[in-house]
């Protein structure tokens, strides 16, 4: 199975552990080994809004114009339908691996879509090859998840499941804990070498693709559509230690994050140019059939839910961020997970005269309750409950609550 759709499975603490991840359909093919691999998912969505308050950069759910707070919707969670190809070899005493992945309907439309006439998208969000050797590590180049971030949302339950769901129904995804305890760590291209595995010890360090695109837009100045120019690469890295004794295993990271962000003349933030920077510290620990995460994050100028949005005022002045979360898992006797979460994202204004304007988002907050049942090695039947506020630093309050049915395949 492709290594990221093995780390969601393990991560999630909903599947087996990572050293009995299930293989997707593996193909001898004279050099090569292939491997074919995904998941389907889908879930049932009923959401009710308790305000008609409009937050910049609020995730809650709000009432429509005629006063309406139920909506639902059909639509993948937090995980988008993924189909994987994967191949590898060893040659000239080196390990040779290639990825490419797509996601059908992973843009807007989602399975509800426009029916016949859905013009929603297929993305490949993967597409890299790798060499290295496990006596002195590796290089990755192309197109992955980006390194800073990558464990809180690998570990995040509801990686399995729904979590923050989008405001409109037919949306394609949720949201998960995205903006309610971490940074979407995106798909980026990347120059990444990763060391060999010092007894549970192991460290990444690599070069980003610095142009963040529309999440780099910041809301709060008009006109600010994200054309960046940055002058240099991101850069990421993280440093882990997993470790595994009878029935207890565990694993500790850090990880940090540094762009140099210049907005273009044709912008109102013209020639503005600043550096964000983030850090972060998790660890995710089992033992027996219970199981905890915990992680925190701190930024400044990296804004808050997607990388450096709304990372600045209108007058170019950084903002701080920071959040985490908190989740328990236990293994019933059913077999079923049941897993409980508390996530939250801050973001700060920056103090100066330009950050006045009080529309923009203090906090965003989750709770969850989820069950997660293996119905077979390969299949999970989900149920969760979110409940998501928002509040701007104008004391305008959002909140909603969801709840979720459906299930998840892998292969």
């Amino acid at each position: 199975m492709n290594k990221n759709i093995k780390l969601a499975v393990a991560g999630a603490v909903i599947a087996m552990s990572a050293s009995a991840a299930q293989a997707g359909i593996v193909i001898p093919a004279g050099d090569w080994t292939l491997d074919v691999n995904g998941n389907v998912n889908a879930y049932a969505n009923w959401t009710k809004a308790d305000h008609t308050h409009t937050i910049e950069g609020g995730l809650a759910g709000t009432k429509d114009a005629t006063g309406e707070k139920n909506t639902q919707g059909i639509n993948t969670g937090l995980l988008p339908a993924w189909l994987g190809f994967t191949g590898k070899t060893r040659q000239n005493d080196l390990d040779v691996e290639f990825t490419i992945s797509m996601q059908p309907n992973a843009s807007a439309g989602g399975i509800t879509g426009d029916g016949a006439l859905s013009s929603a998208k297929t993305l490949f969000r993967q597409s890299y090859v790798s060499f290295g050797d496990k006596s002195w590590g590796s290089f990755k180049l192309g197109k992955d998840i980006g390194i800073f971030g990558s464990d809180a949302i690998l570990n995040d339950m509801t990686l399995l499941g729904v979590g923050a769901a989008a405001a409109n129904s037919g949306a394609s995804t949720t949201l998960g804990g995205i903006g309610t305890g971490y940074i979407y760590a995106a798909w980026k291209g990347q120059v990444t070498y990763t060391t060999p595995n010092f007894n549970g010890f192991q460290a990444s360090v690599g070069l980003v693709n610095p142009n963040m695109g529309v999440e780099s837009a910041n809301a709060e100045v008009s006109g600010a559509t994200g054309a960046l120019y940055q002058d240099r690469f991101g850069l990421e890295g993280k440093a882990s230690y997993s470790f595994a004794a009878d029935n207890f295993a565990g694993k500790i990271w850090v990880s940090g994050l540094s762009n140099k962000v210049k907005f273009g003349a044709e912008t109102p933030l013209a020639t503005t140019e600043y550096t964000a920077t983030a850090a972060d510290i998790g660890a995710n620990v089992n033992a027996g059939n219970a199981g905890i995460t915990a992680y925190y994050y701190k930024g400044e100028g990296v804004g808050t839910t997607f990388a450096l949005k709304n990372g600045i005022d209108q007058d170019g002045r950084k903002r701080d961020s920071d959040g985490g979360y908190i989740q328990f898992t236990y293994k019933l006797p059913t077999a079923t997970k049941l897993g409980l979460a508390y996530g939250r994202s801050n973001l700060d204004k920056s103090g100066g005269t330009g950050d006045a304007s009080a529309s923009f988002v203090d906090y965003n907050e989750r709770k969850t309750v989820g069950l997660y049942h293996p119905l077979t090695k390969h299949l999970n039947l989900v149920g969760e409950w979110n409940q998501i506020e928002s509040r701007g630093h104008d004391g305008a309050k959002g909140e909603s609550t969801t709840g979720s049915l459906g299930a998840i395949l892998f292969f």
